[in-house]
């Protein structure tokens, strides 16, 4: 049994760490995809075979590829398989939208995308404005016994889209069969590149984020191995329900497989009976949430049909976690919510609860170890005095220290103080005598819904790009359940008539993915701005603060 936070094997790059986490145990299972176990040595396999079918298809190291995929099997293979070709991975939401797709596709300079049979029609819509030559396709089924197969096709329970038989195209399982040449010789750079992840903020479009293979494996290890004092890391077996595409579920379940040997549940969708039954059956030591998916657990009607005593660690990230909501899953399963703090350009977290700390209530726990922060003035960037309120700026060595082509929005996040870069998260928090951050208040316009950071100006924008949209103001409206509920403020031309808050919306389903679509409108004549002419969204969240007031 690990006495310490060492990792198992030595880090230096991703395709290096994982075959030697590999070799350990190469018939242990490293995943458990719908019911099926999938050991280290078969994804040791058939990653090194996506890397050489990239290889085989002009896809160099450097190169951007995208992985369009749910929680899956095929999305660890293809993310491993991108690193094992020397590539550089693209991981974003299945749910995003042509629109989304083609934006990031442009951004990269993508090569090649991994994309499932649902997201095909997608990604063909906007081939053509790409520099993608290589479509990698998979079904969600396509890795699994015949027998599941066969019960999926014949019950329906496999999703499946419409994929044609042009050059560019090659099924996942195709590609597999046929490669069967090592990846790549790659020189080995732990500081090169890994993955490309994109975040939302207070742009119109998302901010892609550079993370290196160090930094990464390094964030990986240090959040996983906080758990270390309740069990054997090597022994732990992660109920992975945050995606894989976003750095909580990157650092809190990828990284287990990656680094400390352990097994990760994948679903490729949130299921709560079939969540609870797999936490039961494959007895998951840990389970990672943002706080949304908490209260729906606790708020399920058949909850206590499944047994899922075999939890020590339950961990929330992404979003404030309400008090009562931590309360309440103490009383009923005899175990705190251990809370952490994090962004994407932190890799993950900032602050985590270890366990046997006794937390203050409301607390995001201390400031880890490879972590240095300075709490200051939001305008001045001068320290606030000590438990006075600030914004929380970020330090690490190394550290993510630019946006992806975006030289403006670096130049405003990124700032050099004291010799040292810092990332300003615009998160305002306190910190008390013992260490202890607390959560404040957000500086800018970003969103909070259900564990997204949603860019208000991304969604303003598309608004505006409505014929019969003058004007715009998008603000976040608390909710106990998602965080925040996104409303719209809108003014429509004078000439406008039969325009309706559902038209609006739909309007926007189409060019957005569904958590940034917003969930009310509000018509208006005019909208509150400044002598200068900025819209004052405070003002408006203001006013809708007073509403929930009365």
């Amino acid at each position: 049994m690990l006495t310490n936070l060492d990792p198992v094997v030595e880090l230096t790059t991703i395709p290096e760490t994982f075959a030697r986490v590999a070799a350990l145990e190469p018939q242990k299972p490293a995943a458990w995809y719908l019911g099926t176990p999938f050991t280290y040595a078969q994804l040791d396999e058939m990653s090194s075979r996506l890397a050489a079918g990239l290889a085989a298809r002009g896809v160099e190291p450097g190169n951007r590829v995208i992985v369009y995929l749910p929680n899956s099997v095929q999305w660890l293979i293809a993310w491993l398989g991108v690193a094992k070709a020397g590539a550089v991975a693209v991981p974003i939401t299945p749910i995003y939208t042509p629109f989304d797709v083609a934006y990031i596709a442009g951004d990269t300079d993508a090569q090649a995308i991994v994309c499932s049979d649902r997201n095909y029609g997608y990604v063909m819509q906007v081939l053509p404005e790409t520099g993608i030559h290589t479509v990698v396709v998979s079904s969600m089924a396509d890795l699994l016994p015949g027998y599941k197969r066969l019960f999926g096709w014949a019950f329906d329970k496999v999703p499946t889209g419409k994929v044609g038989k042009e050059a560019h195209t090659v099924w996942l399982k195709d590609l597999l069969k046929q490669s069967s040449g090592a990846p790549p010789a790659l020189n080995a750079d732990p500081a090169a590149m890994a993955e490309i992840i994109y975040t939302g903020g207070t742009t119109k479009h998302p901010k892609g984020v550079p993370i290196s293979h160090e930094l990464l494996l390094n964030c990986a290890h240090e959040q996983i191995a906080t758990s270390a004092a309740l069990f054997e890391v090597q022994g732990n077996v992660v109920m992975g329900s945050a995606p894989l595409f976003h750095i909580l579920g990157q650092t809190t379940a990828l990284g287990t497989i990656l680094v400390h040997g352990g097994c990760i549940i994948l679903q490729p969708k949130v299921n709560l009976d079939a969540l609870m039954e797999a936490v039961s059956r494959h007895q998951a030591t840990t389970f990672i949430g943002v706080p949304a998916l908490y209260r729906m657990i606790l708020e399920h009607d058949r909850l206590d049909l499944y047994d899922l005593s075999s939890l020590k660690y339950c961990f929330s990230g992404g979003d404030v976690m309400p008090l009562e909501l931590q309360e309440r899953w103490q009383k009923r399963f005899g175990q705190p919510v251990y809370i952490g703090y994090g962004a994407s350009e932190t890799v993950g977290g900032v602050s985590m609860t270890p366990p046997g700390d006794e937390a203050p209530s409301g607390s995001m726990g201390r400031v880890l170890g490879s972590k240095e922060v300075l709490i200051v003035d939001p305008i001045g960037l001068e320290p606030v005095a000590p438990g006075e309120p600030g914004e929380i700026l970020v330090h690490s060595a190394p550290m993510v220290e630019a946006y992806w082509n975006k030289p403006e929005e670096t130049g405003e996040a990124f700032v050099e103080i004291g010799g040292k870069r810092f990332y300003r998260t615009a998160d305002v928090v306190r910190q008390d005598q013992q260490g202890y951050l607390y959560f404040v208040d957000r500086t800018v316009d970003t969103i909070k819904h259900k564990g997204y950071r949603v860019s208000a100006s991304e969604i303003e924008c598309v608004l505006q790009d409505h014929q019969a949209v003058v004007a715009s103001c998008v603000v976040g409206v608390p909710d106990e359940k998602v965080g925040e509920r996104i409303k719209a403020f809108v003014v429509l031309k004078k000439d406008i008539k039969g325009i309706t808050g559902y038209d609006l919306i739909a309007f926007c389903r189409e060019r957005m993915a569904n958590y940034k679509v917003p969930q009310y409108i509000e018509f208006r004549d005019m909208l509150p701005k400044s002598k200068v002419g900025k819209l004052l969204r405070r003002e408006v969240r203001g006013e809708e603060a007073k509403r929930l007031e009365e």
